[in-house]
């Protein structure tokens, strides 16, 4: 019988700015080797979740661990073993990718020919293998965002967190981006944690979905289950029940009467 090992592990999570509620009572687990998505409208709380699980924000309430370290006290063992791509990270511009990848892998103690070939692999695998020596200021908002995948798996953590990762990508990087996650997830056991709006992207890729909506988990379950029990056709619509998006198309040319 195989024993489950829980990566994310949330009990009472919570974060308050003030008076602002972020997050209120988040529970929840998440496997290992699972893909995960946290969906939800702007400002529900999805970014102060992953800041609080990858170690850059302190709950107010309530406790997490994160591949068996608590979030509370043993913040830079989580980020160890984890990466994070934020949905507006920096880049150094004045350096090349192979640079910046140079520069990612020294930080998580990667170097010689280990290093090195990983870059090769993924420049190749990402399609970036006759623009590894250009500067990054040079490249495309897509390329960049190829470029930041790569640094965010690297040093192969043993759980990714990703915040919009295909926003800037064209659907055929789109496609391929997906294809990693799933690679990844069935051969090496990593576990992914990935804030979307794509319900499209999360629908095909993640096993397990929780939607967030003012800082509440409202929904949580296998993408078919929750679009079977909003009785929707698909993710998109369900999301759009639970969160209170349904459009009018009626009233959408109102503004010219």
């Amino acid at each position: 019988m195989t024993t489950r090992i829980v990566d994310i592990n949330t009990k009472g999570l919570s974060k308050s700015f003030g008076s602002i509620v972020a997050l209120k009572d988040l529970n929840l687990e998440v496997n290992k080797g699972s893909i995960f998505g946290y969906l939800g409208p702007n400002g529900a709380g999805k970014t102060t979740t992953v800041r609080i699980l990858s170690g850059l924000l302190k709950a107010s309430s309530g406790n997490a661990t994160v591949c068996g370290f608590n979030v509370n006290s043993q913040r830079d063992e989580i980020k160890a073993v984890t990466g994070l791509l934020p949905e507006a990270p920096g880049l150094y511009s004045k350096l090349s990718a192979v640079e910046f990848l140079e520069f990612i892998g020294a930080l998580n103690d990667l170097s010689g020919s280990t290093l090195k070939n990983r870059i090769d692999r993924l420049m190749g695998i990402l399609g970036l293998e006759g623009r590894q020596d250009d500067l990054l200021e040079s490249y495309s908002s897509g390329m960049k965002q190829k470029v930041l995948v790569a640094s965010t798996i690297l040093h192969e953590p043993r759980l990714v967190f990703l915040d919009e990762p295909t926003s800037r990508l064209d659907p055929a990087a789109s496609a391929l981006v997906k294809e990693l996650i799933l690679a990844m997830a069935k051969e090496t056991e990593t576990t992914f944690f990935i804030c979307t709006h794509m319900t499209d992207f999360a629908e095909d890729v993640c096993e397990i979905i929780g939607i967030l909506n003012e800082g509440i988990l409202t929904a949580l379950g296998a993408p078919q289950g929750i679009i079977d029990d909003a009785q929707a056709k698909d993710l998109e619509e369900a999301y759009l029940k639970i969160v209170g998006g349904e459009v009018d198309r009626e009233s959408l040319l109102s503004w010219r009467k």
